[in-house]
């Protein structure tokens, strides 16, 4: 039976503008329908790959963006209109000027521009293009999830290497952007959707798995809302509760991350308790009621609590989450969260719609954009940083006196430094993280409390870019490095010379020289192949200090130990990097590290440790 396409698009049309004429004005309603006629006549001659009339998609697309979104006026109309410039002959012009700037802006992030030669590819090239208009707005991302929602969910029409194409993108890229922009139900979609295109068979297994568990527990689950409801009613608290399952990409995910099978993970489900919003009381008061009225009834986990409410994740989800024992003799997850939580988890930027919380949010994004240019990532690895960060939430830490600092995930105690005052991340020797004595490299977690201790002798080092993950830590390291007077010598990282030592020069193909010891391989065999680029050199002793190593050889005694130590740190003033020793049948090695300034200065370390009582061989490695 041949459908009746007019009928159909005038009805699916019409729920878009219904829903819209709900919180727009005359005028912008009638903004909307012209929209809409302007798609219609200009898609008029094409299908998709169903059959049916194209205009079908971007009437979807539309109602993703007007219904599930709740976008305002121009993204609706950008949402219409969104494939216009890209797939007719309409120009960007054309739509300026009958809809204005704003449209016209939001129609042209979201339309796919066409190069002869792309930078990287024409995916990445099309993903940055969308970051880039995060400077300004962030309607045009909500635009372009809900084209790609739309397009996910008619996935099956497409052959099987289009739909590799697109849910590869969509788990790589789209996905992630959901969950930053706090849009929980999206994101989780999307997933879902790319999962089961991308291996259909271990999507099919999972929702087996699934259905198969849910009716297997299904009775005594029951049993635990029941109680749970009841005991909440008794304390004159009304809530709705129910069990979620986790969807088949998120367990296959956590299967992965902690190596478990289906039967052996934990938390396949959770038990979600909404309360309204409460008189009298804040949201967090009546979770905590909550939590204290269950937990009289319950046993509670030690250390099982979550609270979201007091620190959000960085997309903006709250809720209280605790772990209770249910009568079964299973631990089980369960998540209080106000009515008003659960609908800004699906409409996430735009829960709030004031301009300054829409601001706040675009400066999320330009500080995740930024830190990840500043460390030099560009193309492919740029997007992947990108990627990475969207999925990654920021943790929170705090100082001591409890002033809370957001770092992104995989953050050091440099990272914290440095985010509190660049003076304190210059200065910042050792740590102590929730008491614990710590290195300044040692990596953060959500909650962890820092105390920073600093020395006027510290300073960055090289080394320190490898241990911080923000640009503001990067810059203001890279800013110290850079006024450091760079080396005029590379050292080879061999024979590893000092000033003093009878050393060579090789020139470089990028113009430095490199030292090495007469006596290196490697200067031996770059001699006898590359003996025009050999150099005089004079390599002086500064205030560097060069790391070397010694072995000391010895008959056990007493105070052998104290003696060495006594000799580097009193008389000759170094530290010492490391120390080891090891003793059998009464002969002692002891592997000693420090710096020196010279050869010379080894020379007379080595004479005085030779000197010492008990000592048979002193040598350098």
């Amino acid at each position: 039976m041949k459908k009746d396409y007019e009928n159909i698009i005038a009805q699916r049309a019409e729920h878009v503008l219904d829903v819209m004429a709900k919180r727009v004005s005359p005028e912008d309603l009638a903004r909307l329908r012209a929209a809409f006629e302007l798609a219609k006549t200009a898609h008029a001659p094409q299908k998709r790959k169903t059959g049916e009339p194209y205009i079908l998609h971007p009437i979807a697309v539309a109602n993703i963006a007007a219904e599930e979104l709740m976008l305002g006026t121009n993204p609706v109309i950008a949402a219409f209109l969104h494939d216009v410039v890209e797939d007719t002959p309409y120009t960007i012009d054309q739509i300026k000027a009958m809809f204005g700037d704003d449209v016209a802006f939001l129609v042209r992030v979201v339309t796919k521009q066409k190069k002869d030669k792309y930078d990287d590819s024409r995916q990445v090239d099309n993903f940055r293009q969308m970051l880039n208009s995060v400077q300004y707005d962030i309607r045009a991302l909500l635009v372009k999830l809900a084209d790609r929602l739309h397009n996910m969910r008619t996935l099956s029409s497409m052959r099987p290497d289009k739909q590799m194409k697109i849910a590869g993108e969509t788990d790589y890229f789209y996905a992630p952007l959901a969950n930053r922009l706090g849009l929980y139900n999206v994101k989780t979609e999307l997933e879902n959707l790319s999962f089961r295109f991308r291996c259909p068979h271990d999507y099919e297994e999972l929702c087996s798995l699934i259905h198969r568990d849910e009716e297997a527990q299904k009775e005594r689950l029951s049993v635990f809302c029941r109680q749970i409801r009841d005991t909440l009613i008794d304390a004159g608290i009304e809530t709705e509760v129910f069990i979620e399952y986790r969807q088949p990409y998120s367990i296959w995910r956590k299967m992965h991350k902690y190596g478990d099978d289906f039967n052996h993970l934990k938390y396949r489900h959770f038990t979600e308790i909404i309360f309204n919003e409460p008189i009298g009381m804040s949201e967090k008061d009546m979770a905590l009621k909550i939590y204290s009225v269950l937990t009289n009834r319950f046993n509670e986990k030690p250390g099982g609590i979550s609270n979201y409410i007091d620190t959000p994740k960085e997309n903006g989800y709250q809720s209280f989450h605790v772990k209770l024992l249910a009568d079964f003799g299973r631990w089980q997850e369960v998540h209080i969260s106000s009515r008003r939580m659960v609908r800004d988890s699906q409409l996430g930027c735009m829960a709030e719609r004031s301009e300054d919380n829409i601001r706040r949010w675009i400066e999320k994004f330009r500080q995740v954009l930024r830190d990840i240019a500043f460390q030099g990532q560009t193309g492919t690895n740029f997007i992947e940083n990108v990627v990475s960060s969207f999925y990654n939430d920021d943790i929170m830490t705090f100082t001591p006196k409890g002033l809370a600092v957001v770092l992104p995930q995989k953050s050091t105690v440099l990272d914290f430094a440095y985010e509190v005052h660049s003076a304190l991340g210059e200065k910042a020797k050792y740590a102590r993280i929730n008491g614990f004595l710590s290195s300044i490299k040692a990596p953060l977690r959500r909650g962890d409390v820092v105390e920073i201790f600093t020395d006027n002798e510290s300073h960055p080092k090289r080394d320190w870019l490898d241990a911080v993950v923000t640009y503001k830590a990067k810059k203001a390291i890279r800013a110290y490095l850079e006024k450091i007077p760079k080396p005029i010598y590379n050292r080879c990282p061999q024979c590893h010379p000092i000033p003093g030592e009878e050393l060579i020069g090789f020139r470089e193909i990028s113009g430095g020289i490199t030292l090495h010891k007469r006596d290196c391989p490697t200067a031996i065999k770059l001699a006898s192949q590359k003996g025009d680029d050999i150099v005089s050199v004079d390599f002086t002793p500064d205030n560097t200090l060069y790391p070397v190593t010694i072995v000391v050889t010895a008959v056990d005694r007493y105070h052998l130990f104290v003696d060495l130590v006594d000799c580097i740190t009193n008389r000759l003033h170094l530290a010492i990097d490391s120390f080891n020793t090891d003793t059998v049948d009464s002969i002692v090695k002891c592997k000693i590290s420090f710096g020196v300034h010279s050869f010379e200065e080894l020379q007379t370390i080595i004479r005085h440790i030779s000197a010492i009582q008990a000592v048979d061989e002193v040598k350098r490695i």
